[in-house]
């Protein structure tokens, strides 16, 4: 089977070819199709779980899980950002030595991997621990300045459950770093795409096509116009794909033969999704059409990526193929069901939720600062009806000894 390399920042499904340039023989079907089988199983968990995982996160009162928004501004720009860093590290490991670059990325990769699958395992883990357990909370808190002007720069809430985690993933990490095993990688790998989807939100649905369009005019240039990101490719030793064997079924847990597939091509599509989800809850009609409408699209688009790969023998951009299905199937069902208008005005970072109390308007009020702070409790307190105003009332609050509600009764007693 002739090799295929996958996009390091985008991705694209391929194998990956033996680091000697020597031939290897031919996969057999029944590797070929485990290989690519497992592939999108591990693809479409994270998507899964990060989308319901993200719903959870808009509503969570942890400030250390709180999610980054992008904006249409950040997925105009994101697409030549990915494109100055795809053609930079295309110029390191051209002018630099590529072991000291990968050794630097391994160790950068390890600290971030651990942290990725810490919080990823936290939730399945925290429901073995017995109810026994000597669970006690912890509290990272930086901050600079002092007085007033003090600020938080990193304020991260944790327990002892958190801290097995943290140490089980040390493990892991350990693991990867020392032996580069596939499973370690793929580990880290699906630890990446559940947190970026869990974490990643996108603000509207428009902001969603603009990330994507972008990102599949990127891909499409990048595997096909040049040969930056097969070289990029070839080099990048990071647990940024999902990869696995297909000749596992002749060498077991050594094989070296690997099919795989970037991460972006799971993270990109897999924020779109969990916004849909996030839709779907918002609409109150207890069905999460458009959510299963596009996942089913992305298993559909990944599904079509691998079997036009197997067929040219070529890497594929994936995106060419999942961008398509996951904005198009979507929007036709929402032409079918009338809610087009629905979903394109729909703002997930406008949300308030039921445990974020927000003031929706700010009270005008001049006069001294007790004033001010007065009209703040009583705006806050919920709305209070107000008496109509008469002569004597202006002429008796104008003579109180109360500075604020002088200074309330100050603009109509201008007006008499």
């Amino acid at each position: 089977m002739e090799s295929a390399l996958s996009d390091p920042h985008n991705g694209s499904a391929g194998a990956r070819s033996p680091p000697n340039g020597t031939t290897r023989p031919p996969s057999t079907p029944e590797g070929i199709a485990l290989a690519y089988g497992s592939l999108l199983l591990m693809a479409l968990l994270p998507i899964f779980f990060g989308a319901l995982r993200s719903v959870r996160c808009a509503r969570g009162k942890n400030a250390s899980d709180m999610p980054e928004t992008i904006t249409s501004r950040d997925a105009a720009r994101f697409p030549i950002i990915a494109s100055c860093t795809l053609l930079g590290l295309y110029l390191f490991f051209k002018i630099f030595s590529q072991e000291y670059i990968n050794l630097l990325l391994s160790m950068y990769f390890f600290v971030l991997g651990i942290l990725a699958l810490s919080h990823t395992i936290s939730p399945f883990m925290s429901k073995f621990f017995p109810a026994s357990f000597p669970n006690r909370q912890y509290q990272l808190l930086f901050t600079q300045g002092s007085g007033e002007s003090k600020e938080e720069i990193i304020n991260y809430e944790f327990d002892t459950k958190d801290l097995v985690c943290l140490g089980l993933s040390t493990i892991v990490g350990v693991w990867y770093l020392l032996r580069k095993h596939w499973i370690a990688n793929n580990l880290f790998g699906l630890a990446f795409s559940l947190n970026g989807v869990e974490l990643l939100h996108l603000n509207n649905v428009s902001t969603g096509c603009i990330l994507l369009g972008g990102l599949f005019i990127y891909d499409v240039f990048w595997v096909f116009g040049t040969n930056v990101m097969v070289t990029v490719a070839k080099s990048f030793e990071a647990p940024i794909k999902l990869v696995f064997p297909q000749d596992l079924l002749e060498k077991g847990l050594e094989a070296d033969n690997f099919a795989m597939l970037g991460l972006g091509d799971i993270v990109i599509p897999g924020i779109f999704i969990a916004l849909l989800l996030r839709f779907d809850i918002s609409l109150k009609k207890n069905t999460h059409t458009y959510f299963y409408t596009s996942f089913a699209a992305y298993i559909f688009g990944l599904g079509l990526t691998i079997f036009i790969m197997h067929i040219f023998k070529h890497a594929q951009p994936a995106l060419l193929y999942l961008v398509p299905a996951c904005v198009g199937f979507p929007v036709l069902v929402a032409l079918a069901k009338g809610e087009v208008t629905e979903m394109f005005s729909y703002e997930s970072s406008a949300e308030i939720l039921p445990h974020t109390p927000r003031l929706t308007h700010f009270p005008t009020v001049s006069g001294s600062p007790a004033s001010l702070a007065d009209s703040m409790q009583q705006k806050l307190a919920g709305p209070r009806r107000r008496r109509p105003l008469n002569p004597s009332t202006i002429y008796e609050d104008s003579n109180s000894k109360d500075p604020a509600a002088a200074t309330d009764s100050g603009p109509e007693k201008k007006d008499k």
